[in-house]
């Protein structure tokens, strides 16, 4: 997935409201960008941060910026955009890039399931039974290596691993896909310390049939590729 226009960056200011964040422009411009991400971001909006932004010239838009990437003093980038994942998957799944999920030729988002919630992608084949994929998109990193998710608790998240839970028990398949928008992980595990609930309702989900994957994310200023799987871990530490 290609941005649609050349990112450039700035420096952070700072992040409030959840959805909105102050920076500073390279020509010393401060202006006002839209943050879309409504989580934690634990580690990902500290003021100073070297920070990349999508300009916009949308006469429906208040924000003539929306953040995209953070940069971290390695040179690695973590995309801060939740809605990403699920664009740059879809085509994925679609041209049949996902080595766990290959076999499925259709692909059909946001389809209502449970209660009053929707999944991610329902996928179908002739001769297969439909797959429920639930993605979560994984930011937090704190120790080298290792992305954890969640961020914060999750009520939501967990009441979404029973819902899969669920679907397995009535004969189809259900998947957890980890899409971690880090270029500086190599494994996934969860944060039991964060929300241990979801940690439990992850675990019971992966014991009644649920499947459980993990991606990496190529990631620069140009767009966000799906990258190769990662080992992941429901244990508690």
């Amino acid at each position: 997935m290609q941005f649609a226009t050349p990112l450039v960056p700035a420096r952070l200011i700072r992040r409030y409201k959840r959805f909105l964040a102050d920076v500073r422009l390279e020509d010393e411009t401060e202006v006002t960008a839209h943050c879309p991400n409504p989580g934690s971001m634990m580690g990902l909006a500290d003021p100073g941060m070297r920070i990349w932004l999508e300009p916009n010239d949308d006469p429906k838009k208040k924000l003539k910026y929306g953040w995209r990437l953070v940069e971290h003093e390695t040179g690695d980038f973590t995309g801060i955009d939740t809605a990403v994942p699920n664009r740059m998957l879809k085509d994925a799944l679609i041209a049949r890039a996902v080595p766990g999920l290959a076999a499925y030729d259709q692909v059909r988002p946001e389809v209502k399931y449970g209660e009053k919630s929707r999944v991610d992608f329902l996928l179908s084949a002739n001769g297969l039974p439909d797959a429920y994929v639930e993605v979560k998109s994984v930011t937090l990193l704190r120790q080298p290596g290792v992305a954890e998710f969640p961020d914060a608790k999750t009520t939501r998240g967990a009441r979404h691993m029973a819902e899969l839970a669920a679907m397995v028990a009535e004969g189809h398949r259900a998947y957890v896909l980890f899409l971690v928008q880090r270029t500086d992980a190599q494994e996934v595990r969860i944060a039991h310390d964060i929300d241990p609930a979801y940690g439990q309702a992850l675990r019971d989900a992966e014991t009644a049939g649920v499947g459980i994957l993990a991606h990496a994310c190529g990631i620069t200023p140009k767009g966000v590729t799906l990258g190769p799987e990662l080992p992941v871990s429901t244990l508690v530490p």
